[in-house]
């Protein structure tokens, strides 16, 4: 197979319908503008969304209908550089930032590019993840990776940038006590820029001991296993065995579970900040009147805006986050699908697939 692979020109990963994925040869692509790079993608990490797309085939009204590359979490090094091109030449290792927007609509415009109805956004239906030998970007959506940050790092910092989002809807400061629902990789993230920025108390909460284990040697600084109880009595023990007086500062849900979502709005103090990162059910029970008197305030936080990417960059290459403990598994491209399979039965926090082979 790796010698197959290396014949191709453009050797890609592809998701062709539900559940069905294969290796096919796609057109090396073109510098559509001369402020492009063409970057050869080292290391791709595998997210819960490439694998809703693989095992259902859609997430919510993005559907696969008609074969895609996957992969978005990538890390690679400058191909070709555009004519107007400034900061970037080839052989640069580059984090590259996977959401294109238009740059001309009101929120572009407004400094929320994220939130652009026209986002091109790499293996979300209709365009094509970073999975394959070549990937297209322009220049200010590629940040070259400072010295001795490795390729490895640099495909972790889509999740972490996902974090450095989540943390600023919550206004996370010195001295916050923070409870973070899931201890998945975003989780886990968000508990450690949290405590970048300063949060005196890190609270993670799962149903994992495995990943409970592993939150607090990560940069929890006390944990919580949920239990089948009410949200409002869960949140009660959260509170009381977590010491957290009248209630959590900030709470930040990773997990997307109705359950932890209800828990987390009884657990926050009055006036206090709830920040929905994890996506789940459409729609659900939510605990309103509590959300009400408490006069608290409710955030979403969808992707990365400006500035997310570079202050992940910079919180990993200054070392005041640490990501390479994540990666619990590294394999060949030509191994994509099985480590696809893994990630869909749970195994690891962060599996990361290596470009294809020359």
């Amino acid at each position: 197979m790796a010698t197959e692979i290396a014949t191709l020109k453009n050797p890609s990963f592809i998701l062709q319908s539900r559940d069905n994925v294969t290796y096919e040869d796609r057109p090396i692509p073109e510098l559509r503008s001369p402020y492009d790079v063409i970057v050869k993608p080292r290391w791709t990490g595998i997210c819960g969304s490439d694998v809703h797309y693989w095992v259902e085939g859609r997430i919510g009204h993005f559907v696969v209908e008609s074969p895609m590359v996957l992969g978005h979490e990538s890390a690679g090094i400058v191909f070709k550089v555009g004519d107007k091109v400034k900061n970037l030449k080839v052989g640069d290792q580059v984090a590259m930032e996977p959401g294109v927007p238009c740059r001309r609509c009101v929120r572009c415009r407004e400094g929320k590019y994220n939130l652009c109805p026209d986002m091109a956004f790499a293996a979300t239906p209709p365009y094509d993840g970073t999975l394959a030998r070549y990937y297209t970007l322009p220049e200010d959506f590629c940040y070259k990776l400072p010295e001795g940050m490795s390729l490895e790092e640099g495909a972790l910092i889509e999740p972490t940038a996902v974090a450095v989002h989540i943390t600023k809807q919550a206004g996370i400061k010195p001295g916050d006590s923070v409870v973070v629902f899931g201890a998945g990789p975003v989780g886990l993230l968000c508990c450690a820029v949290a405590k970048a920025y300063g949060a005196k108390k890190i609270v993670t909460v799962d149903i994992n001991d495995e990943r409970l284990k592993f939150a607090l040697d990560f940069a929890a600084t006390t944990s919580f296993k949920s239990a089948r109880v009410s949200a409002e009595e869960n949140a009660k023990t959260l509170i009381k065995d977590c010491e957290l007086g009248p209630g959590a500062d900030v709470i930040i849900d990773a997990s997307g579970a109705e359950p932890c979502i209800q828990t987390a709005i009884h657990a926050l103090r009055m006036g206090g900040t709830y920040v929905q990162g994890g996506m789940g059910k459409p729609e659900i029970t939510f605990p309103i009147m509590a959300m009400c008197t408490k006069e608290l305030n409710v955030k979403g936080s969808f992707r990365y805006g400006p500035g997310d990417y570079q202050t992940a960059v910079d919180l990993v290459s200054t070392k005041r986050i640490s990501v390479k403990e994540l990666v619990t598994g590294k394999v060949k491209f030509e191994d994509a699908e099985n480590a696809f399979k893994d990630v869909k039965a749970g195994k690891g926090i962060k599996i990361l697939i290596e470009g294809p082979p020359e």
